[in-house]
């Protein structure tokens, strides 16, 4: 029998000035490197139950913020890139796929979308409420590295081991509440939450930091391996039973 790869969607930015969806190449060759094949998935598409019995697995990527309005939050200065198509996409996407089994990771914009997904709320701005002492991105253009911890007993924790963790960060946003059916997996220093997972989806797990730009560390490669393992798990069950 032949192998067939499990099929990772990945979500893109809304279109740019050109017309143009993108993604971060990191997130495609984190996929590639851990045996999926990506698959980008552009805002806009309307039957989103189609794109779940397509995918093996979803990857909610980085990108701008969300419109605070999602999520009942105040305006800000520093708020940037909101694309009403891409948030309108992906929260409904989330919303559906948490009530799946797929697997699911998210990636900074992407665990703040399943945390409003949710029914949470966000930290508009880092530093207005936990200060600097903690530098979670040099500045809008460039990330940065800081540690976090990694709470013991919690999925992400078997995957790439309890206590500290040095992370490449790049976020001004955050979780500011754990939304219901969520529990704390890491969080930085100062006390910014840097990771959740799933109490009971079979596996969900949202990281406000950037594992994708840290390839080179064993440790971060495990995440995105474990992940697609996970969708190639739930293909093979699906193949059989529809076999």
């Amino acid at each position: 029998m032949k192998f067939y790869p499990p099929l990772i969607g990945i979500t893109t930015s809304g279109q740019n000035q050109t017309g143009s969806f993108c993604v971060r190449r990191e997130y495609v060759d984190a996929v590639r490197l851990a045996g999926g094949l990506p698959m980008l998935l552009p805002p806009g598409e309307l039957n989103l139950a189609t794109v779940l019995e397509w995918v093996d697995g979803i990857l909610f990527s980085g990108g701008g913020d969300i419109d605070p309005a999602t999520y009942n939050g105040a305006p800000h200065p520093t708020i940037y890139n909101v694309n009403a198509e891409r948030d309108r996409f992906e929260l409904s996407l989330a919303q559906l796929a948490l009530n799946s089994d797929i697997p699911i990771l998210g990636i900074c914009r992407g665990l703040e979308i399943l945390v409003v997904a949710s029914g949470g709320k966000l930290v508009t701005h880092l530093p207005d409420e936990f200060g600097e002492t903690i530098t979670h991105r040099a500045e809008q253009t460039r990330p940065c590295e800081h540690s976090i911890q990694i709470i013991t007993g919690t999925r992400l924790a078997t995957i790439i081991g309890p206590g500290e963790a040095k992370i490449i960060s790049w976020h001004h946003q955050a979780a500011s509440t754990i939304p219901t059916a969520w529990r704390l997996a890491a969080q930085a220093p100062d006390g910014v939450i840097e990771a959740l997972e799933h109490e009971y989806h079979p596996w969900a797990i949202a990281l406000q930091w950037h594992p994708e730009l840290a390839l080179n560390d064993g440790r971060q490669q495990r995440i995105f391996r474990t992940f697609v393992t996970a969708a190639q798990h739930r293909k093979a069950v699906f193949s059989q039973k529809t076999g």
